[in-house]
């Protein structure tokens, strides 16, 4: 689990770093636990977000959705190991590994399960758990090309309980949310939408004793 201590950092570094010389963030190119990340949807070009709002139906957990606007800090994840695992921080996220993402503002993970999305009827995804605490629906596998996660490559997270991909349906939510995308499990790979790569975030340096960090929030 995160501190408080940790988190209050992790927030001002978001907001007031600025971007390191191109020379450095190219020798760290890996994603890597513990590293705070957006996640950009290749078809869509949106964000994966989050933020203390319920869905009205399904599972009345909090909702996750896509939004636009680059800046928004409810679009930020902390990539952490599996319930009751451990990943040490700056370690390469390798391909197939399981992982879970969770919510920086919130400390909810990406979850999903067997109920239905509210617009598409696809599966249902949530922000679910308690100070990053939650259960095995929170776990997705990272599917990708090389032997580890690399910046700006494509991805695939396939959710591990229930074998859907993460995506999006192509639809946008009206009021309270309005504009912005329903994030749904969806049953193929192929599916438009499911494609993802990594945008702004703190990026943690791969197995440095003291952290590094590449920094390229707007």
């Amino acid at each position: 689990m995160i501190s408080y201590k940790s988190q209050t950092w992790i927030v001002v570094a978001l907001t007031v770093f600025t971007r390191f010389p191109q020379s450095f963030a190219a020798k760290k190119n890996f994603v890597t636990c513990g590293s705070v990340v957006k996640l950009l949807n290749m078809h869509y070009n949106v964000r994966l977000h989050s933020h203390d709002v319920k869905y009205g139906s399904g599972s009345g957990q909090q909702s996750v959705t896509a939004i636009e606007l680059k800046e928004d800090v409810n679009s930020h994840w902390i990539i952490k190991a599996p319930t009751d695992k451990y990943c040490e921080r700056g370690e390469p996220i390798k391909c197939d590994e399981i992982i879970r993402l969770e919510h920086l503002t919130t400390k909810k993970n990406l979850h999903s399960h067997y109920f239905d999305s509210p617009l598409s009827g696809n599966q249902e995804v949530s922000a679910y758990g308690n100070n990053g605490l939650g259960d095995t629906g929170d776990h997705w596998q990272l599917l990708c090309s090389n032997d580890v996660w690399v910046r700006d490559a494509r991805v695939f997270f396939r959710h591990v309980d229930t074998g859907v991909y993460l995506g999006l349906s192509g639809r946008s939510f009206g009021r309270p949310i309005a504009g912005q995308m329903e994030v749904a499990g969806l049953d193929s790979l192929h599916s438009d939408g499911t494609r993802w790569t990594t945008a702004e975030g703190l990026y943690i340096a791969p197995k440095e004793k003291e952290a590094e960090y590449a920094h390229t929030e707007l």
